[in-house]
């Protein structure tokens, strides 16, 4: 008997039944965190709004008294199977305005991992499921807080979620990972000497410093099958009076690269540049590098997981190739810190315009349960 494509392609998924749908809860969970933005270490209510969900769910948790986020486990057994949502807000202006705005979409990562757990909660699992609420991604360390406090004790495999814009990925795709680069930034000062406009020769002029430092880190060069850049991002110089050079300069460097290796050659490049310049035009240059973000090391074990479960729940016509992306994402130092962790961060397609980190972000929400939903997938055949 020739068995019917339809049925076998409905029993090939992990369809939830039909009393299993918590999409309208899952919109009301985003609407309350859309409503209710809070930034980088500051997420007090957006925690306490979580751990109140987790008390009505009778999902057991743990908090800190020094840091904003939690941690809350089901299942059972040693090995932890691990999912992370970012919970901070971007600080913004908004026609005019300075505000907490979620135009990062970590509202929406919050609810399609409370999602997850949902659709989990019940189910006979083997292993524990530990959902980890981070703080300060948009900071770039609150991945570092959350492993210093045990996120990832005896977790094998570590996953992430996140929409994409439309320019990566369309409504109703999902990527098994998100190939996020490496980016770090400096902060630089100049120290030369100020000269009256007329006797240039006494001076030590920082502006010509600073056409230099533009100059050289224009001029690295790697291979052109490695994708990265350098540019500068702050010159502050001068004064009030248009007749004084100025001798002092403050500058800033945004330093990005898609491998982490190629990174930190380009910082090296930088550094023994800023070096020379400095004797070059007999100033000091003084420079400090902060906030790096490490690019991903996405695992082929977890992403075939996270692929399988795409295909099993929302069937192959969903599935996504990787996204490759220049933006950048605290989710990788979880990978950098423990190296045997298996990794990958799902990928949401969710017609989001005009982009990441815009103020008037919009997105589609109906992607939301379908990112919950193959979450859940993805972490139960993990």
């Amino acid at each position: 008997m020739v068995p019917d494509t339809q049925t076998t392609k409905h029993q090939r998924k992990e369809c939830y039944s039909v009393k299993e749908n918590f999409e309208g809860q899952i919109l009301d969970w985003f609407d309350h965190f859309h409503a209710n933005p809070e930034v980088s270490w500051k997420e007090f209510k957006t925690t306490e709004t979580i751990a109140g969900i987790l008390d009505e769910l009778g999902v057991t948790y743990r908090r800190f008294d020094d840091v904003t986020g939690l941690f809350a486990e089901i299942g059972e057994g040693e090995e932890v199977i691990a999912v992370r949502a970012d919970i901070d807000a971007l600080w913004q202006e908004v026609d005019g305005v300075w505000q907490g705005n979620h135009s990062c979409g970590h509202d929406a990562n919050i609810s399609m991992v409370l999602g997850a757990l949902m659709y989990l909660k019940d189910k006979p699992l083997h292993k524990k499921i530990r959902f980890i609420f981070q703080p300060a991604e948009e900071k770039g360390n609150g991945s570092i807080a959350m492993i210093e406090r045990g996120a990832l004790d005896n977790v094998s495999h570590l996953f992430g979620v996140h929409l994409r814009p439309a320019e990566e990925l369309p409504l109703g795709k999902v990527t098994p990972s998100i190939h996020h680069g490496a980016g770090v930034f400096l902060e630089g000062k100049i120290i030369g000497t100020d000269a009256h406009g007329a006797r240039p020769h006494q001076g030590k002029n920082a502006i010509d410093a600073v056409a230099a430092i533009h100059q050289f880190i224009k001029s690295i060069y790697f291979s052109p099958f490695e994708s990265y850049s350098a540019k500068l991002t702050k010159i502050v110089a001068g004064g009030g009076s248009v007749n004084i050079i100025p001798g002092t300069a403050e500058f800033a460097i945004d330093v990005r690269a898609q491998k982490n290796d190629v990174l930190n050659q380009l910082q090296s490049k930088i550094d023994e540049g800023l070096g020379g310049i400095g004797a070059l035009y007999g100033i000091e240059i003084q420079w400090d590098w902060y906030d790096f973000v490490p690019g991903a090391e996405v695992s082929t074990d977890a992403e075939a997981i996270a692929r399988e479960a795409i295909r099993s729940v929302a069937g192959d016509e969903v599935l996504a190739p990787p996204v490759i992306t220049s933006g950048a994402d605290d989710f990788h130092f979880y990978t950098i810190r423990k190296p045997e962790l298996k990794a990958t961060m799902v990928g949401v397609g969710a017609d989001l315009k005009p982009g990441l980190h815009h103020p008037k972000m919009t997105f589609d929400r109906s992607a939301l349960d379908l990112g919950a939903r193959i979450l859940a997938g993805t972490l139960q055949r993990a």
